[in-house]
């Protein structure tokens, strides 16, 4: 089973933002994938990050390791009562990044894959990675603006 840990980062938020793909293989950590794109937020960044996860485990089971309590939410609470009301919400208002939240949907439910929570800022080596390599995708992201 493979793990891979996300990441995403906007500054200012929002701004610029990258997102990555590390994956864990033993006690080594590989940076797979990052990118970025200008003006997003951090939210829109954390998301690209867990769907570009879910496209590289591609149906093979797997953890992904996010601190983004926000997707972990979205995707295994609220997502499912969003589709079953028609991709509305109970409240008024749009739902922000639908797009995005339906495709990661589609994959997450069509995969073996688990979410994990972990604790993002403290000294994990590979969400601590995975926030070097957002910040990389973020700075690309900066320099092609200009």
């Amino acid at each position: 089973m493979r793990t891979l840990w996300t990441d995403g980062a906007a500054v200012p938020n929002p701004g610029n933002g990258g997102w990555a793909v590390i994956e864990q293989e033993g006690k080594k950590y590989i940076p797979l994938l990052y990118g970025g794109e200008s003006n997003t937020t951090n939210i829109r960044m954390e998301g690209m990050a867990i769907q570009e996860a879910l496209k590289e485990l591609d149906g093979q089971p797997g953890e992904i390791k996010t601190d983004s309590e926000f997707w972990i939410n979205t995707i295994t609470k609220w997502a499912p009562a969003w589709k079953a009301r028609g991709w509305t919400k109970k409240s008024k208002g749009d739902i922000a990044n639908l797009e995005l939240v339906q495709a990661i949907y589609k994959r997450y439910t069509n995969s073996k894959v688990k979410l994990v929570w972990v604790k993002g800022h403290d000294g994990v080596e590979g969400n601590e990675m995975a926030d070097e390599y957002a910040e990389k995708g973020r700075q690309e992201a900066r320099k092609a603006k200009r």
